[in-house]
C-alpha cells in the first residue's frame, strides 16, 4: 500500500498551519472561557492522532466504501431526529452515555466529510453521464436526503454549506453551466425578495427563529435583544484596534469580560480574538484560513485521480464557505447562523472532522503524480498523468 507513497511529497505547510491555528484557537478559547481548554487541548491531540492515521491509509481503499459512508450520514441523522439531545432549541447532538460522563457529539459535521467522501467516488463514477437527466435526478435524490434530515433539526445554516459544498464538487466534476445559470437566477432573486419583503414588514416562510435573526439583522433598532449579541461582537473586534488588549487580560472595559458576548467560545470566538489580538491578530487567523484552504486546492490539481481532487475540492470548500460565513456574522455582515469558525471555535466533533478531512488530503498528496494533468483542459478532464 505504501509503495505509491512519496515522502517528499507530504505538505508540511498545511500540517503547520493547521497546527498553528488550533493552538491560536486554544489560546483564545482559554481566555473567553477557561473551562473549555483542557477539552480543546484533547481534541486536537485526537485529531492530530486521527489524522495521522487518515494520512496513511490509502483514500483510494476506503472510497470503495463510499456507500457505507452515505449510510452511516443518513442512519446518525435519523438518529438525531428520534434520539437527539435538544440545546437551545434545537435537537443537532447525539448523547452516547450520561450527560456528565457521556460523549457528546453533532453528525451533522461528520456527515459533511462522510458526504464529500461519497460525492468524490460517486461523481467519479458517473462523470460521463453526470449533465444526463436520469444521473441529474439520481444525483439530486442523493444529495436532498441528508441536506432534508439536517434541515429537520433545524440547521438551516448547516444545511446551506453543505448544499454549497457538493454544489462546488458538482462545477468541479463539469456539471452543466447552463443549470447552474438558472439555478442562481432563480434562487438569487428569490433571496432578495424574501429579505426586501421581510425588510418592509411581510410575512416570511422561514421558521420563528429564523426568520427573528435576520430580522434582527435587517432592522436592529427594531428588535435590540435579538441583535445586541452582533452589535457587541462588533463593538469587541473594534476595541481591540491594531493590537488589542491582551489576551487572559482583566480589563474592566473589556466587551467579553463583561460577559456582553453569548458564544464567546465557540460561535463568535472571532469576536474574542478580534478584542484580545486586535486586527493583527485576526489577520493572522484569515490568513492560517487561507492557506489550508489554498493548499487544499492545491494538491487536488495534483492528484492521481478525479476522486482526490472532489474530495480535496470538498474539504477546501469546507473550510472556506464555514469561515466565510462565521467572519461575517460576527462582523455583522450576515444574520446570526450559529456556525462555528473552523480549527477555532471550541468544539471536539468539528475539530476532530476537519482533522480527518486534513489527513484525506495529506494522504491524495502523498500520492501525486509526477505529470499529473494537462492543465490545459478543465479540471473535471479525464486526463491524468499524460493519458486518457
Amino acid at each position: 500500500m505504501f509503495r505509491n507513497y512519496r515522502l517528499k511529497n507530504l505538505n508540511l505547510r498545511l500540517i503547520f498551519a493547521s497546527v498553528a491555528l488550533t493552538i491560536l484557537g486554544i489560546l483564545v478559547i482559554g481566555s473567553a472561557n477557561k473551562t473549555y481548554q483542557n477539552r480543546q487541548i484533547l481534541g486536537m491531540v485526537l485529531g492530530l492522532i486521527i489524522m495521522t492515521i487518515f494520512a496513511l491509509i490509502d483514500y483510494q481503499f476506503l472510497l470503495q466504501y463510499y456507500y457505507v459512508f452515505y449510510i452511516i450520514t443518513i442512519v446518525l441523522l435519523l438518529l438525531v431526529i428520534v434520539l437527539g439531545d435538544n440545546s437551545h432549541g434545537a435537537t443537532r447532538w447525539l448523547l452516547i452515555g450520561s450527560e456528565k460522563n457521556g460523549i457528546r457529539f453533532q453528525p451533522s459535521e461528520i456527515g459533511k466529510i462522510f458526504l464529500c467522501m461519497f460525492f468524490a467516488k460517486y461523481l467519479m463514477n458517473h462523470e460521463d453521464e453526470i449533465n444526463k437527466p436520469k444521473r441529474m435526478l439520481i444525483t439530486l435524490i442523493f444529495m436532498m436526503i441528508p441536506l432534508l434530515l439536517i434541515l429537520k433539526e433545524p440547521d438551516l445554516s448547516t444545511t446551506v454549506v453543505t448544499f454549497l459544498v457538493l454544489a462546488f464538487m458538482l462545477i468541479a466534476v463539469g456539471f452543466s453551466g447552463k443549470i447552474i445559470g438558472i439555478i442562481s437566477g432563480i434562487s438569487i432573486p428569490v433571496i432578495i425578495f424574501t429579505l426586501v419583503s421581510m425588510y418592509r414588514g411581510g410575512n416570511s416562510i422561514l421558521a420563528g427563529y429564523q426568520d427573528t435573526r435576520i430580522m434582527a439583522w435587517l432592522r436592529p433598532e427594531d428588535f435590540p435583544d435579538d441583535s445586541r449579541q452582533q452589535q457587541n461582537s462588533i463593538m469587541a473586534i473594534g476595541s481591540g484596534q491594531l493590537f488589542g488588549k491582551g489576551l487572559y487580560n482583566e480589563s474592566a472595559t473589556s466587551v467579553k469580560n463583561g460577559n456582553y458576548i453569548s458564544e464567546a467560545h465557540t460561535d463568535f470566538i472571532f469576536s474574542v480574538a478580534g478584542e484580545e489580538l486586535g486586527f493583527i491578530g485576526s489577520i493572522a487567523i484569515i490568513v492560517l484560513l487561507f492557506i489550508i484552504a489554498y493548499e487544499c486546492i492545491r494538491v487536488s490539481k495534483k492528484a492521481k485521480d478525479l476522486s482526490g481532487k472532489l474530495l480535496c475540492v470538498g474539504i477546501a470548500s469546507i473550510i472556506s464557505i464555514q469561515s466565510f460565513v462565521n467572519i461575517c456574522v460576527v462582523t455583522g455582515l450576515m444574520p446570526n447562523t450559529g456556525l462555528p469558525l473552523p480549527f477555532v471555535s471550541y468544539g471536539l466533533t468539528s475539530l476532530v472532522t476537519l482533522y480527518v478531512g486534513i489527513g484525506l488530503v495529506l494522504n491524495i498528496g502523498l500520492q501525486a503524480k509526477k505529470n499529473y494533468l494537462d492543465e490545459s483542459r478543465p479540471l473535471g478532464s479525464r486526463y491524468y498523468g499524460g493519458e486518457l
